[in-house]
């Protein structure tokens, strides 16, 4: 079982509305299967879907625990960029969740791996396959491992940071100097479980920026990570002031956009078959690239 705790910030918001932006991994489906079951409570009470919050509300969120569910092959479209005997790079759309969760038990990447994989349904494994992931509402490139020792070898590569991973971000306002790294220990928010902050006791994190360009209020950056935390690039944007666009948890909402400007625009790393040095890209998708035009024209 899993309780997590909430205080609203915001006035006349749903609460199914505001647990959906708080906890984005979970589905509103979810989240107000949970409400109806009596598993949220507001001020100690139960509450209905609709009702209107305050701010300084306090939320309960009781998530039960979930059976051990077998993992299913479906037969969900992906875009493959590249494909061996031991591994798969897909360019993954923004809204697929990378892995089966509560509130996402099927229709993920995973699920899709498993139909065009099938060796890997033998794994004794939750997530067979699976050597990093993106938000959900990240684009981009994501590695995936046909087989154990594939796995084990790409692991390793993650883990010595020799794996390159490059992003395209969008931030309102404009940074300065125009590239540096931020270096913030990153840990899980004590009041907000599912939310990451800046903590001296978290663990290391190191985040490079490039500005590729200004527009308008806005600056569109090459990212590096030097470390893979959980929500490091939204979390250490944000705490310097330049909160990613579009991004509805850490701040920095946008009407022109559904959802985080954050692309997985490249990936570099070592086939473990050869040992040789690879390099994928993937182009901004169409929300994106629509988003930039926005704030182009809006000057």
């Amino acid at each position: 079982m899993e309780i997590l705790h909430f205080v609203c910030n915001l006035k006349d918001i749903r609460l199914d509305k505001y647990l959906s932006e708080q906890c984005s991994h979970l589905s509103r489906s979810f989240i107000q299967k949970l409400i109806a079951k009596n598993y949220v409570t507001v001020n100690d009470r139960a509450a209905k879907a609709h009702l209107k919050l305050n701010v300084n509300d306090k939320l309960t969120v009781t998530i039960p625990p979930t059976p051990t569910t077998t993992l299913t092959p479906e037969n969900i479209p992906l875009h493959i960029i590249y494909e061996d005997n031991d591994v798969i790079v897909v360019d993954k759309p923004a809204g697929l969740v990378v892995y089966p969760s509560p509130g996402h038990p099927n229709h993920t990447l995973l699920n899709a791996i498993l139909a065009r994989c099938p060796n890997l349904l033998k794994r004794d494994s939750p997530r067979p396959g699976i050597v990093h992931r993106l938000d959900k509402d990240t684009s981009g490139l994501i590695l995936v491992a046909k087989n154990e020792p594939a796995q084990a070898d790409l692991q390793a590569q993650f883990k010595s940071h020799s794996v390159t991973k490059q992003y395209l971000v969008l931030i309102q306002g404009h940074i300065t100097p125009e590239q540096g790294e931020i270096e913030a220990p990153i840990g899980r928010d004590p009041l907000l479980r599912k939310h990451m902050t800046i903590m001296p006791n978290g663990k290391k994190a190191s985040t490079l920026y490039q500005v590729i360009k200004y527009a308008d209020n806005y600056s569109l950056l090459k990212i590096t990570l030097n470390t893979g935390r959980t929500h490091q690039i939204r979390v250490h944007l944000s705490a310097i002031g330049y909160p990613v666009t579009g991004d509805k948890v850490y701040g920095a909402k946008a009407s022109f956009l559904d959802r985080q400007f954050v692309h997985a625009h490249i990936l570099k790393f070592k086939l473990p078959s050869s040992d040789e040095l690879v390099e994928f890209k993937s182009e901004l998708p169409q929300d994106l690239k629509q988003a930039l035009e926005h704030i182009s024209d809006s000057k």
